[in-house]
């Protein structure tokens, strides 16, 4: 079983030291997993259960990133360029 690493710690985006909610720290830290996962998918390639958690993880960052968008165009834009984003 694979460990989960929390990197809501380790996030540069929070306002608080307790901000673990905020739309930019949850995409960051989304990030840092889908990255992890991503790597962890190139030497297990049959490993469906972690792809479908990928793709989880994918679409709810992807959601995250819309609502950002709408909310606050030039935090989007800052944080995109930031984590290295396409957009």
């Amino acid at each position: 079983m694979v460990e989960y690493h929390s990197t809501m710690t380790e996030t540069k985006e929070k306002t608080t030291t307790k901000d673990t909610g905020s739309s930019a720290v949850q995409i960051e830290s989304l990030t840092a997993h889908i990255s992890e996962l991503t790597e962890h998918l190139k030497a297990n390639k049959k490993d469906h259960m972690a792809r479908r958690g990928l793709l989880v993880m994918v679409g709810k960052r992807k959601r995250l990133l819309k609502y950002l968008s709408n909310k606050d165009s030039n935090a989007y834009l800052a944080l995109i360029k930031k984590l290295g984003l396409r957009r």
